[in-house]
C-alpha cells in the first residue's frame, strides 16, 4: 500500500515548492540564446518547467516560489499566463522570484542555494513547515506527497531525490554512497569512479537536484552557508555535502514515487539538456505507446491553454495531400498539402505545399516554405523556413549552415536562416 493511502493529513498541505529556474542551458546551443532552459518548448504544448509545477500541484502543494534568473522574460510571461489559477483565499499561493539584488546592491543569485537565502523573508511569510526545493529544467512525473512522508518517518534533516543510473553512466551527476538504511554516507559531484548502491554493484544513485526540508533546518543551514568564506552558495556543491558530514541525509528513490500510466513500462526521467537528448525525448512521444504518457488525465501537464483554432489538413491530390502519421499536431497548425512524419508541430504551425518533415520538432509558429524537406531537425519559434530548403540529406552542407550535432540532428534559427540570403 503507497504510504499516502495510510495518512490521512497529506503533508503536502504544510509545504512549499520552490523552483530553481534561473539556469541558461547553455549545452542547448542557440535554443537558450534569447530564453532560460525551463521556458523551452516541449511536447507540442508545454514548456520545460511545466513537469515540476504540474507535479508540485497534482501532488496536493498549494504554495510554490520560482527563482529565475537567466533571461527571464519569456518564462516569466509564460507562468504569468498558465499558473495565474492560485488563490489566496484559499491558502494558495505562486510567487516569480527574480534575481533582484535584495540583499544588497551588488549581488544577483550566486548559486542554488542563494537562490533560496535571498528569499527567506518571502517564504516566512507563507509559513510553510516543510520545502521541497527542486529543479525546473526535467522531464518527469512524480509524487512529492511520498517524498515527504518519507523524509517525515526518517527523521531526515534532508531528503534527496535520487535515480538508479547504471555505475559508469552517473559520472555526470552528483552520486550518492548510501547505507542499507538509505541514509547518504558520501555525496560526490561528477566522479570517475561512482560509488555503487548497496548490493548493486553496477548501480549508482545520481541526484535529481530535488530536496525536502524542514523549512527552519534549511533556514539555519543557508545562514550559516552565507558566512562561509569560500562557499559557492550551492545545493549539490555546499549545502548537501555539510548536511551529509555533520547531520542525516537520507536518499528517496524515484521508483518509490514515480508516476506511471497504465501504458508506461519504466519511471520517465529526463534531463534534456543538450540538442540531442531533447529531441530524442520530444520524437519519443510519437511512439505507437510512448515512453511518457502525456494524455494521463489522473496527473495532467498543466500549460497555458491558448484560445485557437483546431488543427487543419487541407489537399487530397496525388503529391499534394495534407498528412500527418505518427506526428503530434497542435492547435492552429495547418498541413497544405504537405507531409509529417514522426513530427512535433507546435501551436501555429503553418507547412506549405509539397513540403515535407520527418523526425522533425517544429516550435510554434514557424512557416515551412512550399517545397522545403527537413529531416532529424529541430526548429527554433517564428521561424520561416525558405521554399525548397533541404536539410538532413548533406551532412556538410548542413553543418555550414547549422548548428548540427555529431549525431546528425540540425538546429534551425532565425539568425541562421537569415544569413543564407
Amino acid at each position: 500500500m503507497p504510504l499516502r493511502e495510510i495518512r490521512g493529513q497529506p503533508l503536502a498541505r504544510d509545504a512549499m515548492a520552490y523552483v530553481l529556474a534561473g539556469g541558461r542551458g547553455s549545452r542547448l546551443m542557440e535554443l537558450t540564446d534569447n530564453r532560460a532552459k525551463p521556458a523551452v518548448y516541449f511536447g507540442g504544448m508545454s514548456r520545460i518547467i511545466d513537469f515540476a509545477l504540474s507535479n508540485a500541484l497534482n501532488s496536493g502543494i498549494r504554495r510554490i516560489g520560482v527563482a529565475t534568473q537567466y533571461k527571464a522574460h519569456s518564462l516569466i510571461r509564460h507562468m504569468q499566463r498558465a499558473w495565474n489559477f492560485m488563490r489566496p483565499e484559499r491558502n494558495e499561493s505562486f510567487d516569480i522570484l527574480p534575481a533582484s539584488q535584495r540583499i544588497d546592491e551588488f549581488h544577483w543569485y550566486e548559486g542554488t542555494a542563494d537562490a533560496v537565502f535571498q528569499n527567506i523573508d518571502i517564504i516566512q511569510a507563507h509559513d510553510p513547515r516543510y520545502i521541497v526545493v527542486l529543479a525546473g529544467d526535467h522531464i518527469y512525473k512524480m509524487d512529492y506527497e511520498i517524498m515527504l512522508q518519507q523524509h517525515v518517518q526518517s527523521g531526515a534533516d534532508v531528503t534527496v531525490g535520487c535515480l538508479e543510473v547504471p555505475r559508469m553512466q552517473a559520472t555526470g551527476f552528483g552520486v550518492m554512497a548510501v547505507d542499507e538504511d538509505a541514509r547518504i554516507t558520501a555525496f560526490v559531484e561528477k566522479p570517475a569512479d561512482p560509488p555503487a548502491m548497496p548490493g548493486k554493484p553496477d548501480v549508482a544513485l545520481a541526484s535529481m537536484g530535488i530536496y525536502v526540508f524542514d523549512t527552519q533546518f534549511l533556514f539555519d543551514q543557508l545562514r550559516r552557508d552565507a558566512e562561509t568564506p569560500g562557499s559557492k552558495r550551492d545545493f549539490g556543491g555546499d549545502i548537501i555535502p555539510y548536511i551529509v558530514k555533520h547531520g542525516k541525509a537520507v536518499a528517496h528513490l524515484f521508483s518509490q514515487s514515480a508516476i506511471r500510466a497504465a501504458e508506461e513500462i519504466e519511471e520517465y526521467w529526463r534531463d534534456v539538456g543538450t540538442l540531442d537528448a531533447y529531441w530524442e525525448a520530444n520524437i519519443d512521444l510519437t511512439d505507437v505507446v510512448p515512453k511518457l504518457n502525456m494524455y494521463d488525465r489522473d496527473w495532467p501537464i498543466w500549460t497555458d491553454q491558448i484560445v485557437a483554432a483546431p488543427a487543419k489538413f487541407v489537399h487530397d491530390e496525388e503529391g499534394r495531400r495534407g498528412m500527418a502519421v505518427s506526428s503530434l499536431i497542435s492547435q492552429d497548425c495547418i498541413v497544405s498539402g504537405a507531409s509529417a512524419y514522426r513530427s512535433l508541430l507546435f501551436t501555429g504551425v503553418k507547412m506549405g505545399s509539397y513540403s515535407d518533415v520527418k523526425e522533425g520538432v517544429i516550435l510554434p509558429y514557424c512557416n515551412i516554405g512550399r517545397g522545403a524537406r527537413l529531416n532529424r531537425v529541430i526548429v527554433d519559434s517564428g521561424v520561416r523556413i525558405p521554399e525548397g530548403l533541404v536539410v538532413g540529406e548533406d551532412p556538410q552542407l548542413d553543418a555550414r549552415r547549422f548548428q548540427r550535432t555529431e549525431s546528425g540532428i540540425c538546429l534551425i534559427t532565425k539568425t541562421m536562416i537569415d544569413r543564407l540570403g
